[in-house]
């Protein structure tokens, strides 16, 4: 059986350090082609992946690939998936969905094939806890503590932190959507949400440092932190059971292996001290087996609209001072 071939659009940090080496590592799927229009990246693309096919524009790409894999910037996620499932592809989208409520609706609500590129779910320290609590070794947890803090004192100039809000930037998308997704897969739904947001840095026209609360059925409280002005790190994970507790310090090591050229395969890949190895490209496994096999999709798009939602009302909540109430999310 033939490959398929993947289209990546967007050769920047998503597409460049994340989903082509990933899809390359995977078998039953290949690189086909790579959507950029920077000079650089194109020939840094070409160089990887001789055998892909690098291109300015999708609509060069439509004909010649099985999957769409969407690595843009945040804004033009949906206007990418509505096209590659208006010419009947599957689709992969990174996180967020969308840079709101009422868009990912709108792609969803076509009835496409699209799954949401939650890689967290495959952080070494995040399937240690999860394995430890479907075990039941802490018991009744009481308090779930999360972060992804950072010391970046100094204003980027990327899209993620720039100010447009069409861009979709901060951190409450950005890394909210990794800690919220994580919590819900934890601990289910929440049912009320607070938010603190706040633009620290000189210049910061969008959030970077980020408090976020919720109150899960049963009780369980999840506490989310995310900041570029930490310089004094918190432990990754913190959980408070009623039997024992779990702690992580630092973060999946998986991002920087990738960026340095380590492949999954290659020695101590995804390998953190006490913990089972981080295992990002079990999501194109997954994705393999849900085109092939007609196994389900690696993530289902309803829980990244979900988690879009409670970012939603964390947001509402920051503006008014309140917490907010939520349904079925």
């Amino acid at each position: 059986m033939s490959e398929l071939r993947a289209g990546v659009v967007g050769y920047g940090l998503a597409g460049e350090v994340f989903h082509a080496p990933l899809i390359d590592a995977v078998d039953g799927i290949e690189v086909a082609g790579i959507v950029t229009t920077d000079p650089e990246r194109q020939a840094s693309a070409r160089s990887t992946y001789p055998n892909a096919e690098v291109v300015y524009n999708v609509e060069d790409l439509w004909d010649r690939i099985d999957l769409l894999v969407v690595a843009t910037p945040n804004r033009a996620h949906v206007p990418l998936g509505l096209a590659g499932v208006e010419h009947g592809l599957p689709v992969v989208v990174d996180k967020p969905l969308a840079p709101s409520v009422t868009e990912a609706e709108l792609l969803l609500s076509t009835g496409g094939q699209v799954t949401v590129f939650q890689n967290r779910r495959f952080d070494g320290d995040f399937l240690t806890l999860r394995g430890a609590l479907e075990r039941g070794e802490l018991g009744t947890v009481t308090r779930f503590e999360s972060r992804f803090e950072r010391f970046r004192p100094t204003v980027g100039d990327g899209w993620r932190e720039l100010g447009d809000p069409g861009e979709g930037g901060g951190l409450l998308l950005d890394l909210g959507a990794h800690l919220v997704d994580q919590a819900r897969v934890l601990f289910g739904p929440p049912l009320r949400v607070y938010g603190e947001l706040h633009a620290r840095r000189p210049g910061a026209q969008v959030e970077d440092d980020v408090f976020v609360a919720l109150e899960h059925e049963g009780g369980v409280r999840s506490h989310l932190w995310m900041s570029a002005v930490a310089p004094l790190y918190g432990p990754r994970f913190r959980v408070s059971g009623l039997e024992a507790g779990f702690s992580s310090d630092g973060l999946d090591p998986q991002e920087e292996q990738l960026s340095h050229g380590v492949r999954p395969g290659d020695p101590l890949y995804g390998e953190a001290a006490d913990l089972l190895p981080g295992a990002y490209q079990r999501f194109y496994e997954g994705v393999v087996a849900w085109l092939r096999d007609g196994a389900p999709a690696p993530v289902d798009p309803r829980d990244s609209l979900a988690c879009l939602r409670v970012l939603e009302a964390a947001r509402r909540s920051a503006e008014t001072n309140s917490v907010i109430e939520l349904e079925g999310t």
